[in-house]
């Protein structure tokens, strides 16, 4: 019989550095993004925000505000609400900062990894549908 000594105590994900692109350099090397994995409560609350009912009741989501936000509410370095690196990029905001710094195939490499960090090896849009139910 198993105990709940596995439950109390499970293996913690790390942060992982990823990287992004070969863009970010300091003193010629390229500088990794750090990500942390996002739990389901978290997800959860994502979801939430994104999720809209209509007039007719009818619902609807955003799906790409919603990857925008998880890819970013991942992001650990750089620090995405920092005021200096903001006003750098004439934005406010860790979502807009994420997408005025990165290009499209980095934006999808950072999203990717994100998704495999927090366990979803699965298409995203399975689990948005089964959160919506």
């Amino acid at each position: 019989m198993s105990t709940l000594s596995a439950f109390l105590n499970p293996v913690k994900v790390e942060n992982k550095e990823v990287i992004v692109s070969e863009r970010f350099q300091e003193k010629g090397k390229t500088v990794p993004f750090t990500i942390r994995p996002v739990t389901q409560e978290e997800n959860e609350e994502i979801i939430r925000k994104y999720r809209r009912k209509d007039k007719k009741g009818e619902e609807t989501f955003d799906q790409i505000g919603y990857s925008h936000d998880l890819a970013a509410s991942a992001v650990v370095f750089p620090d995405l609400n920092d005021a200096e690196l903001q006003k750098a990029y004439g934005v406010l905001g860790a979502v807009k900062l994420l997408k005025k710094m990165l290009l499209i195939g980095e934006f999808a490499t950072l999203a990717q990894a994100v998704k495999e960090l927090s366990g979803l090896e699965a298409d995203i849009n399975d689990d948005i549908e089964e959160a919506k139910n």
